[in-house]
């Protein structure tokens, strides 16, 4: 079983210009990979993250600049528009990596997943973290390169290359990973 994970594909993380100019495009090319793992009978997971207004879930970064973003019930935290979230599951994260604090590796073992898929924002970090991590747990990663983006593209293309280098954690298409699937 190979599951996706979709990670912040927030109104908050589009407020970014970087991000902003490929919200479409990745919008497109998300929904293309859900309807292509829900119809080969693949499990999809939309990750998102959000904070608690009194500071309880705050990274660092935001405890330093006393500044939160993200918080639960505002539409920072809702999926942008156009992306297909009806009816799937959901993971509320606070940090970059899915596996902290949360039951990812629970639901993944439940759903007999040895091999994840990230798509998403923010390559460098999220996507990055969580694929890390998720190699600390012994699950494959293969990461849907023209699904993801990040507010620093040399950034997030140092990142995969030390990933898919040092932890064999490839970079595909959504096609030749839909391809996969059929199989």
């Amino acid at each position: 079983m190979i599951a996706l994970l979709v990670i912040d594909m927030q109104n908050a993380f589009f407020e970014a210009p970087e991000l902003a100019a490929q919200q479409e495009r990745l919008v497109a090319s998300c929904n293309k990979l859900m309807e292509g793992f829900e119809a080969s009978g693949h499990k999809v997971l939309l990750v998102g993250t959000e904070h608690e207004r009194d500071k309880s879930t705050w990274s660092l970064n935001m405890l330093d600049d006393d500044q939160g973003f993200i918080f639960r019930g505002t539409s920072q935290a809702q999926a942008v528009p156009g992306l297909a979230t009806g009816g799937l599951p959901q993971l509320t994260k606070t940090r970059d990596s899915a596996f902290v604090g949360t039951n990812l590796l629970a639901r993944l073992r439940n759903w007999g997943a040895e091999e994840i898929v990230l798509a998403g924002v923010s390559t460098h970090n999220c996507i990055a973290q969580t694929g890390a991590d998720a190699f600390a747990h012994n699950i494959r990663v293969t990461y849907a390169k023209d699904a993801m983006a990040s507010e620093d593209s040399q950034d997030a293309e140092d990142m995969l290359r030390i990933l898919s280098t040092s932890y064999r954690q490839p970079v595909q298409s959504s096609d030749d990973i839909l391809a996969r699937l059929a199989r």
